[in-house]
C-alpha cells in the first residue's frame, strides 16, 4: 500500500507534519486575487418535478491544471451581485505551494482574525460546489486530498488521542517569506470553543467527494487506496458498536455548524441527516476490496434502521403533535406507545401556535424523556436532499416554509433554528452565552449560507418559486451589507451584532443557489432519490425480549 507521503508527493507535494511557526495573517501571505470571470451554465425556466434529477449528471468538466473557466452563457450572470460574488470568492482562495486548497472563512479586515482566517471543512462545501458548477474542479480535488492528508496526523487534546478517522475542523496555511515555505496547521477541535471535535467534517468530506465524482466523471480520485481507506476510517468511527440502543449518533454539544453550547447534545437532527447522506454517498463510492464489502453491508443495515427511526420518532406534524399531547406516561414493555416516555406537560406553548394544519418537520432531538421541538433548518433540508424524508414528509417541510414564511425566512433567509431561547431557558441551556442571545447567531439568527440548501430542497420537491422569492430577498441587501455572516432579529432585519463581513460561505451559498436554479441538473451532485430498498425497513424483535 502506498504511504500517505507517496500520495502527497505524487499529487500535492505536502509535508507530513506541521511546523510550529509564528502565527501570521493568512490574508497577507496566501491570498491571490484572480481576474473576474463568471461561468454561465445552461438555463431552465421552471422545474415541475425532481423525478430523475439524481440520475442527471451535472455538465461534465475537463480536468486540467489551474482553474479552467466554462464558456457557456446564461441570463443569471446579468445580476450585478453575481460578478461581485465571484470576485469575493476568488479573493478568498487559499494557496499551498502555489495550488489552491480552499477558501478562507471571512475577509473582514475590520475585525480581529481569530479563526476566521482558516479554511473550514464545512464552510468550504458551498465554495467547492460553486467551483464545480463553474467548471473549476481542481481546487475541490486539491482540498479533498489535503484534508485527507491531515486526517492521518496524530490528533491529541491534552493527554487523549482522537480517533484515527477524525477529520479536521479547519486548517491554516502559514507562509515563511524568508525560507519561501508553506506550512499547514490543522485544528481537530483542540482550539475550538468548548474543545469539541467536529463530527460533521467527515460527513461533509464524503458528500463533497461524491459531488466531485458526480460532476466531473473523474473516478481516479476514489480509486486511490488512500481515499478508500480515508472513507473507511470515517465510517469505522460512526458504525462502531457500543452501548447505543438507537441507530442515531450520540453527540456532544457544539459538534457541527452550531459549534457553541445550544442544547443540541444527544441526537441532533443536523448530524443524523448528514450521517444518512454520507452513508448513502459512501455506499456509491466504496469498493468491496480491502474490507469495503463489510462496510457496505454495515451501511445497508444502518440505513434501514436510521430511516425507520427518524421517520417514526423524529417526525412532527399536527396529527403527531396531538398524539404526543395525549400520551400516557410510565408505559412499560414492547407495547408502549410513548416509547421515550415524553411527558406531555413538557411540550412548549409555542409549538401549538407554530404547527400549521398543513406541514411538518423533523424535530431537533429525540432521547429518553426529551423531545427538542425546535426547528433546525440544515437538518430538515439535508433530510430532503438525502431522501431521509419520505416524499410526503419532504412536501410537508416545504409546506411549513410557506405557512410560516415570516418566522423561518422573514426579511433575510434563513433561520438556523426556531424559536430563540430566552430568559431563564437561555441562561440554563447556553450558559449565558453572550454571542447566542435571543434571535442572534445560532440562537434564532438568520444565515444567508443556508440559502443553497433551501434552493436544492425547493428544486427537488418541485417548489422553485420558494427559492426564487428567497433569492430576491437576499439580492436586496446581502451585497450592499457587505456579505455578512448572519443577521439578527425575529425576521433577520439587522446585521448580526458580531457578524463578520465578507463571509465566504454567504457569498458561495448565493452563487450555488443561482446556478442550481438556472441549471437544475446540478442538483444531482448533492441530492439522492429515495432508495426503494430502505423504503420498508426490516423490523426484527429484540433478542432480549421473550414471551
Amino acid at each position: 500500500m502506498p504511504t500517505s507521503m507517496s500520495l502527497e508527493e505524487a499529487l500535492m507535494e505536502t509535508r507530513p507534519r506541521p511546523l510550529n511557526l509564528e502565527s501570521r495573517s493568512l490574508e497577507e501571505k496566501t491570498l491571490s486575487e484572480l481576474s473576474i470571470s463568471v461561468t454561465h451554465p445552461r438555463g431552465l425556466e421552471t422545474v415541475r418535478s425532481s423525478d430523475g434529477l439524481e440520475s442527471m449528471s451535472s455538465p461534465r468538466v475537463s480536468i486540467r491544471s489551474g482553474t479552467p473557466m466554462s464558456s457557456c452563457y446564461t441570463p443569471f450572470a446579468t445580476h450585478p451581485m453575481v460578478a461581485d460574488a465571484w470576485d469575493s470568492l476568488r479573493k478568498s482562495l487559499v494557496y499551498f505551494k502555489g495550488k489552491p486548497v480552499g477558501t478562507i472563512a471571512a475577509l473582514d479586515s475590520t475585525e480581529d482574525a481569530l479563526n476566521y482566517n482558516q479554511v473550514f471543512v464545512r464552510d468550504f462545501v458551498p465554495s467547492g460546489l460553486a467551483f464545480l458548477m463553474n467548471g473549476e474542479p481542481e481546487i475541490v480535488k486539491n482540498f479533498l486530498l489535503k484534508t485527507l492528508h491531515l486526517q492521518a496526523w496524530d490528533k491529541r487534546i491534552d493527554n487523549f488521542t482522537l480517533g484515527e478517522g477524525v477529520m479536521p475542523a479547519s486548517f491554516k496555511v502559514l507562509h515563511d517569506p524568508e525560507r519561501n515555505t508553506d506550512t499547514i496547521i490543522a485544528d481537530f477541535g483542540e482550539s475550538a470553543i468548548g474543545r469539541v471535535a467536529p463530527i460533521d467534517s467527515g460527513f461533509w468530506w464524503i458528500i463533497l467527494l461524491r459531488a466531485y465524482t458526480k460532476c466531473t466523471g473523474d473516478h481516479s480520485l476514489i480509486d486511490l487506496t488512500q481515499v478508500q481507506r480515508g472513507m473507511r476510517l470515517i465510517l469505522s468511527l460512526c458504525l462502531s458498536e457500543g452501548f447505543d440502543t438507537f441507530p442515531t449518533l450520540l453527540c456532544a454539544d457544539g459538534c457541527c455548524m452550531i459549534d457553541r453550547r445550544m442544547g443540541i447534545y444527544g441526537y441532533p437532527i443536523e448530524i443524523q441527516a448528514l450521517f444518512f447522506l454520507a452513508l448513502r454517498s459512501a455506499r456509491m463510492l466504496l469498493k468491496p476490496e480491502g474490507g469495503g464489502k463489510e462496510f457496505l453491508e454495515r451501511i445497508d443495515t444502518r440505513l434501514h434502521a436510521i430511516s425507520f427511526h427518524m421517520r417514526t420518532y423524529f417526525w412532527l406534524d399536527h396529527e403527531q403533535l396531538n398524539n404526543i399531547y395525549r400520551y400516557k406516561t410510565e408505559e412499560y414493555s414492547h407495547t408502549a406507545v410513548n416509547k421515550f416516555n415524553v411527558i406531555p406537560d413538557s411540550i412548549p406553548d409555542w409549538v401549538f401556535d407554530f404547527m400549521p394544519m398543513k406541514g411538518g418537520y423533523f424535530v431537533g432531538n429525540v432521547s429518553p424523556a426529551r423531545l427538542d421541538f425546535r426547528w433546525f433548518c440544515l437538518g430538515n433540508c439535508v433530510a430532503i436532499l438525502s431522501s431521509l424524508a419520505t416524499p410526503e414528509q419532504a412536501s410537508a417541510i416545504m409546506d411549513l416554509f410557506e405557512e410560516r414564511w415570516e418566522e423561518l425566512i422573514g426579511d433575510m433567509p434563513l433561520k438556523i433554528a426556531y424559536p430563540a431561547l430566552e430568559n431563564h431557558e437561555w441562561r440554563i441551556v447556553t450558559g449565558c452565552d453572550p454571542k447566542n442571545t435571543r434571535w442572534s447567531y445560532h440562537n434564532g439568527g438568520s444565515w444567508p449560507v443556508l440559502l443553497w440548501l433551501l434552493t436544492a430542497a425547493c428544486i427537488k420537491t418541485g417548489r422553485p418559486q420558494i427559492a426564487r422569492k428567497s433569492i430576491e430577498l437576499v439580492e436586496q441587501r446581502l451585497a450592499k451589507d457587505g456579505w455578512p455572516e448572519y443577521y439578527d432579529g425575529k425576521t433577520g432585519a439587522y446585521i448580526g451584532k458580531q457578524a463578520r463581513k465578507h463571509q465566504t460561505w454567504s457569498v458561495a451559498g448565493y452563487l450555488v443557489s443561482k446556478m442550481m436554479l438556472e441549471d437544475p441538473s446540478h442538483l444531482g451532485m448533492i441530492s439522492l432519490e429515495e432508495d426503494k430498498k430502505i423504503l420498508k425497513p426490516r423490523l426484527t424483535r429484540s433478542v432480549s425480549w421473550t414471551c
